[in-house]
């Protein structure tokens, strides 16, 4: 982990992509820029797959796309990590940012479950940020 000491470690964790076609954008990452599936859950248009893009960080993509192009692209978040989700979205919201899904815990998948907290926040300019916290033995 990194040494920002207002996330607790920090770095990108992963960007979110929702894909038009899954299967073709998994096979382009994977095959065209050689990223590696790390884990995977859900199933038809609820599928995601965070793939590794070499360094422990994260293309995270998500089934569903509508098939149109959006006007703010394909991504849709970022997500940075941290040791502590809470004390990200205070200073977060201490410097201006408006909480969009308050703190949480998920678990994603079950094969492993890997438990995780979380949270959302709007930045300055409407942009979607993630706090992520691995909190089980399945670090992500």
């Amino acid at each position: 982990m990194g040494t920002n000491e207002v996330l607790g470690g920090g770095g990108f964790h992963h960007v979110a992509l929702r894909a038009n076609d899954f299967e073709a954008t998994v096979a382009f990452y994977k095959q065209g820029l050689g990223f590696k599936e790390r884990f995977g859950w859900g199933e038809g248009d609820k599928r995601v797959v965070l793939l590794d893009t070499g360094d422990g960080n994260y293309l995270e993509v998500f089934a569903g796309g509508t098939g149109e192009i959006r006007p703010e692209g394909a991504f849709f978040h970022i997500a940075f990590r941290t040791t502590d989700v809470e004390k990200a979205v205070q200073s977060a919201v201490a410097a201006g940012a408006e909480v969009t899904v308050p703190t949480k815990d998920v678990v994603l998948g079950n094969n492993p479950e890997t438990p995780v907290r979380i949270a959302f926040v709007k930045g300055l300019n409407g942009e979607s940020i993630e706090f992520f916290q691995s909190t089980g033995d399945n670090k992500l």
